[in-house]
């Protein structure tokens, strides 16, 4: 498998980023293999994320990034020079619902997504003998309603003894506290069975089928303080109508959440995400 350096940067927009990082590149032998940018013009910022052949290069991840912090800071970015070889560390939560597991789990034995699967954790103990069949550590963290806070900090503790680069949230239907949120910062991602900003909270196809709705969906994206209002990274629809029941929408619920999943994490991975405010850039 090639080997790659991800170049991603959000800066104010301004004449010569294109030309001066391109030529930073070329100057060393870098050879560009997939470049895309993406001017926003109601808050004049400026997106980019280039992959360029590490062989190519003549030098190390760690020199290359030493080398390109002048001109990241001549133009006031927010940048991350991140290097393919080192695999990201995830962690899946989930709860009693398998298929966003089940899913996440075949990509990756098949190799469709660049990651190491460092651990699960789960407020339940049914998905043991799945996860550990695969040779991936499974934790069993109960949650109890009259007090959090003990299984949150024992989360706190896993997830940091995994060394996680990114976190799950495969269908975990507890709540994440605020202290967590801003832990791990565009770092967590979550799968919600709806079509956000539509229907938050619980039991979101009951609610769309009481409302009779046309389209039903499902949106990766990440988490934050606010319930289900975090930076959307993907989203996709299935069409239903009058003569389906909720059972039905939560059929064709499923099938969309894992493969939205899917795509949103493995985009986080690929550096294809740029967090801007509540919005994202995603050079998918």
């Amino acid at each position: 498998m090639s080997h790659y350096y991800r170049l991603v940067v959000s800066c104010p927009d301004r004449l010569g980023i294109v030309s001066r990082v391109s030529t930073f590149i070329s100057g060393y032998g870098g050879s560009i293999t997939e470049a895309s940018q993406h001017s926003d013009l109601e808050s004049g910022r400026f997106f980019m994320r280039y992959e360029i052949l590490a062989d190519s290069i003549g030098m190390s991840h760690e020199s290359l990034r030493d080398a390109f912090a002048p001109i990241a800071e001549e133009f006031e970015m927010d940048w991350a020079l991140n290097d393919t070889s080192q695999r990201r560390r995830v962690v899946l939560m989930v709860s009693r619902e398998s298929h966003c597991l089940v899913d996440l789990l075949y990509r990756w034995t098949a190799g469709e997504l660049d990651c190491d699967l460092a651990a699960v954790i789960s407020n339940h103990d049914d998905l043991r003998a799945l996860v550990e069949w695969h040779g991936i550590p499974y934790h069993h963290v109960p949650v109890s309603a009259d007090d959090k806070a003990p299984a949150f900090a024992e989360v706190q503790r896993l997830v940091d003894e995994a060394r996680a680069d990114c976190v799950v949230l495969a269908r975990y239907m507890q709540i994440l506290p605020p202290s967590l949120c801003e832990r791990y910062a565009g770092r967590v991602i979550n799968i919600h069975h709806s079509f956000l900003p539509s229907f938050a909270g619980a039991k979101p196809y009951h609610q769309a089928h009481q409302r009779g709705v046309k389209l039903i969906g499902a949106t990766c994206h990440y988490v934050t303080e606010e319930l289900d209002a975090g930076p959307i990274i993907e989203q996709d629809i299935h069409r239903v109508s009058h003569c389906h029941t909720p059972n039905d929408l939560v059929r064709f619920g499923r099938d969309v959440e894992k493969a939205v999943l899917a795509r949103g994490l493995r985009w986080h991975l690929e550096d294809r995400v740029l967090v801007h405010g509540n919005k994202t850039v995603v050079f998918a």
